[in-house]
């Protein structure tokens, strides 16, 4: 063992020139301690590697074992379903979770990464988006899992984006609905878009049918603006990135009083049901993503199991 690996909060305290109760403080990411003071303690801690032992934290009254689990936004419905089912398989196991947000900022996950890096985190979830680099990440490789997201090198727990598609697909073509609109989102999101528009125009080709797209933004207002222009085909049947889109396209539909378009979305978002119940959709297993996410970070924690990638199979849901 090291000298730095034997430093304590005391000797951080005299090396800063403040009290003991100043460092737990900064630790703790509390107030009552100026910017200046805060940044002299927080560099003799990265000049020293200091890290808090788990004793310590236990001392302080705190679980022996924390996990963070880092979601894109604190409302998302799909993530609150997944986090519902990964919260009682770390208390089972002892570990308390705390919940951190990125809101689809790789800076944000970047600084929430080296907070938890001082305080000696066990191990985290992370919900991924387009954006982050598997270089930020890969020291957490034992450590971590990444939900919706695959990345080389570490643990992920992905939907399956392309088989919720060819569900959806699958379902229109026994149903002898061949004029097959899609409205997705942008490429430069790698699942809701470059995913799930490929597997359309997969399933188009391998099929002999047209493949008729619109792309825009993961909204309400993107799926009723922009059904008018696939209209023009003569669909008979619309697949939409997600539910939410699937919601603006049949606001349109409703609007204008079009009937005889199949209207199917991704998610099973529970208002698309509420308010359109002939609507189509696919499950993609949020909760099960979860609850696999949790797993495997378990798993690796105890030495059981090493770097892995899962991929959560989804349902037609109506």
């Amino acid at each position: 063992m090291t000298q730095q690996n034997r430093l304590t909060i005391n000797d951080i305290a005299r090396l800063s020139g403040v009290g003991k109760s100043t460092v737990s403080r900064v630790l703790n990411n509390e107030g009552n301690v100026s910017p200046q003071t805060r940044e002299r303690v927080l560099q003799v801690i990265e000049q020293q590697h200091f890290s808090p032992s788990k004793s310590a934290r236990a001392m302080r009254g705190f679980s022996d074992k924390i996990v963070a689990i880092i979601v894109s936004r604190l409302d998302s419905p799909s993530e609150n379903l997944a986090v519902r089912a990964m919260l009682p398989l770390f208390y089972q196991q002892g570990y308390d979770p705390i919940v951190l947000e990125s809101q689809f900022s790789a800076e944000r996950v970047k600084e929430h990464l080296q907070v938890l890096k001082q305080r000696n985190i066990d191990g985290i979830v992370l919900f991924g988006f387009t954006g982050l680099s598997a270089q930020m990440l890969t020291p957490w490789q034992d450590k971590m899992v990444v939900l919706a997201r695959d990345m080389p090198g570490l643990s992920s727990v992905c939907y399956d984006d392309a088989g919720a598609v060819q569900l959806l697909m699958q379902k229109l073509l026994a149903q002898n609905i061949r004029e097959i609109g899609f409205i997705g989102v942008s490429p430069q999101d790698t699942t809701t878009g470059q995913r799930r528009s490929a597997a359309f125009r997969t399933f188009c080709k391998e099929h002999g049918l047209t493949p008729h797209i619109a792309l825009g933004e993961l909204t309400y207002q993107s799926g009723f603006d922009l059904i008018p222009q696939l209209l023009k085909n003569n669909i008979q049947a619309v697949v939409c990135a997600s539910d939410t889109i699937a919601i603006g396209a049949q606001k349109y539909l409703q609007q204008q009083q079009i009937r005889g378009v199949q209207v199917c979305g991704i998610g099973n978002n529970p208002l698309l049901h509420f308010l359109f119940p002939e609507s189509y959709s696919v499950e993609l297993g949020y909760g099960a993503g979860g609850e696999a996410a949790a797993k495997q970070l378990l798993a690796q924690l105890s030495g059981s199991t090493t770097v892995r990638q899962l991929i959560i199979p989804g349902k037609l849901a109506f």
